[in-house]
């Protein structure tokens, strides 16, 4: 698990196929390295990774084909910069939400203009994660912990204070940049419980009758 507060911007120093999947190794850059052994999880943009190879300042992590599929650690290059997160410990700060690292989908900056002294994204979700993006709701962006601001259906703003800027990738995004998008823990288990027994189905959507019989709208 993770708070999506980054801790270094580390840098992407090989690609290998492995049986048609990837390993990627990755420079760590200040990211403390000295508490972490072979299997812990490291979070790349917002992917939780396991360490399968360290040294004093890089580690190699393998990304399987699911992962591939839906984030986008598919269309790395080597020399891009990524943001980097530790593992919560149990001492860890929770300055952000709890992130699991398993990222939902793949977002796109549609705007990017100055608000004061910050800078107000605004990104596109794929139509099926709309649902779980509220306004002044939590949403991770490339492993980064933000608050949405405003959502228009499946367009959502976020504003990036200079500090954030300055230590995540974000300072590097630009409209037509593509972003891994994890959706609040919370609202995922929501809609899960409120389909009761239908979850056994193979598929179950959530309707207006499901929603009046849950005590969601009055009937």
């Amino acid at each position: 698990m993770f708070t999506g507060i980054i801790l270094a911007i580390g840098k992407i120093t090989a690609i290998e196929s492995r049986g048609g999947d990837v390993r990627l190794t990755l420079h760590t850059g200040k990211l403390p390295l000295d508490g972490v052994a072979l299997g812990d999880s490291i979070a790349v943009n917002g992917v939780c990774l396991t360490a399968v190879a360290l040294g004093k300042d890089f580690f190699s992590a393998d990304v399987s084909n699911e992962t591939l599929s839906l984030t986008s650690l598919a269309h790395a290059k080597i020399g891009a910069p990524v943001n980097l997160e530790l593992a919560l410990t149990p001492t860890t700060r929770l300055g952000g939400h709890i992130v699991s690292g398993h990222v939902d989908g793949i977002g796109t900056v549609v705007d990017k203009k100055n608000d004061g002294r910050s800078i107000r994204f605004t990104l596109k979700a794929p139509d099926e994660l709309a649902k779980y993006i509220a306004q002044k709701g939590s949403i991770c962006i490339d492993g980064i912990s933000l608050t949405v601001n405003h959502v228009n259906g499946a367009q959502f703003d976020i504003n990036i204070v200079p500090y954030t800027l300055s230590e995540t990738t974000l300072n590097h995004a630009t409209v037509g940049t593509q972003v891994n998008l994890e959706v609040d823990l919370l609202a995922r288990y929501m809609e899960r419980l409120m389909k009761g027994d239908a979850a056994a189905k193979p598929y179950s959507a959530v309707t207006m009758e499901l929603l009046q019989n849950s005590g969601f709208i009055a009937q």
